[in-house]
């Protein structure tokens, strides 16, 4: 061994450059790579395996104090992986994120799903899939795709799309500019997303002579870009003249950490602040100029503002078309947009004037050059009085008046508000779950509100819970699915069994897809396939509800199990479950009946031109009405 090279396998060098990155911002330090999550087969156990049993074992048998170099967490399926990976980068402000590694084959294109939903909500996850043998040596492997004009395909070129950088590590060498390529990208937050570097599994058991410097600590420093001086001058006259202002809150104000920079200018300056499903919780929801959710699962005082803005401030928002209501909610004609986003991509959307630069210090900038600027009392008390007609909603929706009947989906809702605290994390994605926490959840602390909607990928919830309680140990962590969402991916709760990670799960059964088939029906669609059900003699899925019993499959998974059959046994156990130091599963069936406030935007969901059958005929004449609202900001 040289006195400045080290002889290790290409994955042994690997893991052991992961060890050696931070990230830094503010002044505060944090490990890069937390941990790795794995599954292995034979593309990667002799290496990353093997690895990892070097870099992963507590000295000593547990006896020495060192923390072990590299965590590893044993995973039951490779999209969840991702998912726990996710939950957890998104919980630590993207300054934090966790690897995964799979063989080839299967396990690396079950990373697809997971990795779409972390480029597409801009979160950072590393994943490591086995490849086929970079010498072809061996060719074909088990489990190798076979291409017959382009020999160095495989089944992870699926990952070049949904991944911010990708790399084919193809020589033991080539992984020192690839691997700094790849910590780049992690940790910039105008880049980041998922990260792919495919390994060849030969190549993983090289060995090479690696240079030291390779594996001495490196800082990244996640920065925090000012506002152009033009550009903020340009933003401050904007406002200044404007008689309504609307703030529209996405998910860059918690990336950036910068909630109290927001309240500062919300403070002085009056201006109202509506949030996207990413941004829910920029604000206290007690605070006077919170509104609560905007868009298609907004509140009432939120798109009424929302229709007469004449200015628009988004805040780190992508602007999807729930919060744009399909382009129809921006109504007034001389509307205009101001987008403060860290990437010029989201910054321009809209035809807005554009402050590119980091969240916080775009803010506290605004705050500055704005002093002595208020919005008009009169603007004021009009949004303090809508505030308070939806406050009046929630409680409503939230309230059960017989403690003894089959709660409703939003009196869940209640149940739940009552037990957790200010530092409970609630996690959901995909359902109609989602829709009501939208408008109803009444956020207490920035990390409360845990909404996956940029991908709305149904099986986040569970792995996501265990992402997030080992980046915040002691949270009390929920996790709330349906049942279509919990057979989709129940898998994970062996991991927190094994991990001994006391998630909660409010697992709600309602017997099929709620939230698809009233879109359905609206659509024209006439609910086809939604409902778990028997199915009927005229061959729709109309008969008995399916005999399903996932309290019980939830216990045979190892989790502590309580059922509530009304709204009294709900909150037991809801509290019951809070004070548990162990994965509790609630179990509840709900009274079907819809209690949520309904849409106060539109969604376009295209629906059939042409049809013999009436509900998609009258369907269809109601979406024309609706479409021809729509505008395109220019």
């Amino acid at each position: 061994m040289s006195a400045v090279t080290r002889r290790l396998t290409t994955a042994q060098a690997l893991v052991r450059f992961l060890a050696a990155q931070y990230t830094e911002r503010d002044g505060v330090r944090r490990r890069l790579i937390t941990g790795t999550w794995g599954i292995f087969g034979h593309g990667n156990v002799a290496g990353l395996g093997q690895a990892l049993v070097e870099y992963a074992t507590v000295p000593n048998g547990g006896a020495s104090p060192a923390p072990p170099v590299m965590p590893y967490h044993q995973g039951r399926s490779e999209q969840a992986m991702v998912h726990a990976a996710v939950g957890h980068a998104r919980q630590l402000n993207r300054l934090s994120a966790q690897a995964v590694t799979t063989s080839i084959g299967p396990g690396a294109t079950n990373l697809v799903t997971g990795a779409a939903l972390a480029t597409v909500n801009r979160l950072p996850v590393l994943l490591l899939p086995g490849d086929y043998f970079a010498s072809h040596a061996a060719d074909p492997l088990l489990q190798q795709l076979e291409h017959p004009v382009e020999a160095d395909v495989s089944v992870n070129d699926t990952l070049r799309p949904v991944s911010r950088y990708f790399d084919r590590v193809t020589r033991p060498e080539a992984l020192v500019a690839s691997a700094l390529q790849a910590m780049r990208v992690l940790t910039d937050p105008a880049e980041t997303g998922a990260v792919t570097l495919a390994l060849p599994q030969d190549v993983q058991a090289e060995a090479y002579d690696w240079p030291r410097e390779f594996f001495a600590d490196r800082v990244w420093r996640v920065r925090r870009p000012a506002p152009d001086p033009e550009e903020l001058a340009e933003a401050v006259r904007a406002i200044r003249a404007a008689d309504r202002p609307l703030i529209v809150a996405g998910g860059g104000v918690h990336h950036s950490e910068a909630e109290d920079a927001l309240k500062a200018l919300v403070d002085a300056t009056g201006i109202p602040v509506a949030s996207t499903q990413a941004g829910k919780g920029a604000l206290r929801h007690d605070h006077p100029a919170d509104l609560g959710g905007i868009g298609h699962t907004g509140t009432t005082v939120s798109d009424d503002l929302a229709r007469t803005a004449d200015l628009v401030i988004g805040v780190g928002t992508r602007y999807t078309d729930f919060t744009t209501a399909s382009g129809t909610l921006f109504q007034r004609p001389e509307v205009r947009f101001l987008n403060l986003n860290i990437t010029a991509f989201d910054a321009h959307k809209l035809a807005a004037h554009t402050l590119v630069c980091d969240a916080r210090a775009g803010l506290t900038a605004l705050a500055e050059a704005l002093s002595g600027h208020r919005v008009d009392t009169s603007y004021e008390t009009e949004y303090g009085a809508g505030k308070a007609r939806w406050d009046e909603t929630v409680r409503a929706a939230f309230r059960a008046d017989d403690d003894g009947a089959v709660p409703t989906q939003t009196q869940v809702l209640g149940a739940l508000d009552a037990v957790v605290g200010d530092e409970d994390v609630v996690i959901n994605a995909a359902g109609s779950l989602p829709g009501d926490l939208h408008k109803l959840w009444r956020a207490r602390s920035p990390r409360q509100y845990h909404l996956e909607y940029g991908y709305s990928c149904m099986g986040y919830e569970i792995p996501a819970a265990l992402g997030v309680q080992q980046a915040a140990p002691g949270t009390p962590v929920w996790a709330l699915v349906g049942d279509g969402t919990y057979l989709m991916n129940p898998t994970e709760i062996v991991t927190a069994v094994q991990e001994n990670l006391p998630v909660k799960l409010v697992l709600v059964q309602n017997h099929g897809y709620a939230s698809i088939g009233g879109l359905s029906e609206s659509v024209g669609a006439e609910r086809f396939g939604t409902a778990y059900r028997h199915r009927a003699a005229d061959g729709t899925f109309t008969g008995a509800p399916l005999p399903l019993d996932l309290a019980a499959n939830a216990a045979s998974l190892g989790m502590d199990v309580l059922r509530a059959k009304t709204v009294r046994e709900l909150r037991e156990a809801l509290r019951a479950a809070r004070s548990s130091d162990r994965p509790t599963c609630v179990y509840v069936e709900t009274d079907p009946t819809p209690t949520a406030p309904p849409a106060e935007a539109w969604w376009d969901v295209p629906v059939a031109e042409v049809s013999d059958r009436e509900p998609a005929t009258h369907a269809r004449a109601e979406y024309e009405r609706a479409v021809a609202d729509r505008r395109r900001h220019l």
